[in-house]
């Protein structure tokens, strides 16, 4: 599906650098060849040139690569430039390709035209994005292998075997003398829950990987002067936070992040919160519940010399019932208490002393096993997309009520019609072009 007209991006990132790519794809690009290079070079191969302007004048030097369709990343002709990675330059360049005829392309295209070309399927195109965005090592080799296309190959095995389940249906439907034979349902219904055991296990595999992608938000919330800058600057290991003894220092959020076990956790240091003394620290105060009630959990900070007190406990009444949270009982060098974790009543409980560092290891832990799944192993875990749980979890559903219709041919029939429906719009073997928008206009531009 080759669209008509040729598109061309900047495909590194702006600003200087030592090399800048300039793509283009479309089908045919041998007139801009001979435009930009003044001749014709061989396939796949990297060719030292002159790139030109419209009056045959060198505008740079660098590596042209052609590769000729169907044989490309997007199964088009796809013409790359490397020049200095200077912005004139490259402005200079894609003005002269634009000249030539192309046009700027939208973000995401690249990829796009690949998937309408049938070069990668829908989540593995998605994985792209992924694969640019991973914030850790561990994301990338994730997104790696949904690139490779390892969460489509779990698709398609259970898009396989509902096929078979759908042919001996159908069949029984279309000669309806013979009687359904009470040991095919039982089959049946053997194949349904063999089918909706593997949708939850790559739904859990599914899980481990946007955990990888997505991270953990972390909201330190307290009153005044328990410590919640020192904690993020000791969390982070580095100086984030302005701490100074005197409260209300942090009149607005200040960000930071530490990797685990692969999993980027990001934190949001707070304002303290008390009643507010003027309109600055009022509006830091209405951004700390927000970034609290925004988290995957909340860490609320205690002044373990005091223990807790009755605005500890107002504070706490205030996050959202159902939030993960765990009570920080900081500046435990001052108290004496030893550093540890432990579940009390008001729920996980963490001693800690951000001036020393004492019990910073049972922190990370303790935030980390409070939105990773039960034992979850990242080894071999692939990224996938909300849509693409949702996409399971309807499929299941079908399979689910599907096993209530088993003596309603026609009506089990359709379950089964719906449920495969479901895992083909994760490979995009059914999508609708607004899908298709929504996915690709959040790549980046050259992609």
């Amino acid at each position: 599906m080759a669209e008509a007209d040729v598109i061309a991006a900047l495909a590194t990132a702006s600003g200087r650098s030592a090399v800048g790519i300039i793509r283009l794809s479309g089908p045919d690009l041998i007139p801009f060849m001979i435009g930009l290079l003044g001749r014709q070079i061989p396939p796949r191969h990297a060719v030292l040139t002159d790139f030109l302007d419209a009056g045959r004048e060198a505008v740079d030097s660098g590596l042209a690569l052609f590769f000729p369709r169907p044989h490309s990343y997007t199964g088009e002709d796809v013409l790359e430039l490397q020049a200095h990675g200077g912005p004139a330059v490259l402005q200079l360049l894609l003005r002269r390709c634009v000249n030539l005829g192309a046009r700027l392309a939208q973000p995401g295209e690249f990829t796009r035209r690949a998937f309408l070309n049938d070069k990668m399927d829908l989540a593995q195109a998605e994985s792209v994005a992924d694969l640019i965005e991973a914030g850790s090592e561990a994301a990338a080799r994730a997104a790696v292998r949904s690139l490779k296309g390892e969460l489509s190959s779990e698709v398609r095995a259970l898009t396989s075997e509902l096929v078979t389940l759908r042919t001996w249906v159908e069949a029984s439907i279309d000669f309806p003398d013979e009687d359904v034979d009470p040991g095919d349902q039982e089959k049946w219904r053997e194949s349904l829950e063999t089918l909706r055991q593997d949708i939850e296990r790559i739904k859990r595999t599914a899980a481990s990987g946007n955990l990888l992608r997505d991270g953990i938000e972390v909201a330190l919330v307290g009153r005044p002067n328990v410590g919640k800058s020192s904690l993020l600057n000791r969390l982070a290991g580095e100086e984030l936070a302005i701490v100074t003894p005197i409260p209300g220092t942090t009149r607005d959020t200040v960000k930071g992040e530490f990797l685990f076990q692969g999993v980027t956790i990001r934190l949001t240091d707070t304002a303290g919160l008390r009643d507010a003394r003027d309109a600055v620290e009022r509006i830091g105060i209405e951004r700390t519940w927000r970034a609290a009630r925004a988290s995957d959990v909340a860490l609320l900070v205690i002044d373990a010399t005091t223990g807790r007190t009755a605005e500890d406990e107002m504070i706490g009444r205030e996050l959202s019932p159902g939030a993960k949270r765990i009570s920080v009982f900081n500046k435990i060098d001052l108290s004496g208490v030893a550093p540890g974790r432990r579940r009390g009543e008001g729920g996980l409980e963490v001693q800690v002393s951000a001036l020393t560092g004492a019990g910073i290891d049972f922190l990370r832990r303790a935030i980390f096993d409070e939105v990773a799944p039960e034992g979850l192993d990242l080894e071999g875990v692939f990224l996938a997309r909300e849509r693409h749980i949702d996409a399971l979890s309807r499929a299941a559903g079908h399979l689910e009520r599907g096993s209530e219709h088993l003596a309603r041919l026609e009506v089990f029939a359709e379950d089964l019609r719906l449920a495969q429906r479901d895992l083909s719009e994760i490979t995009g073997e059914v999508s609708a072009d607004d899908l298709l928008g929504e996915i690709f206009s959040r790549f980046c531009i050259g992609k």
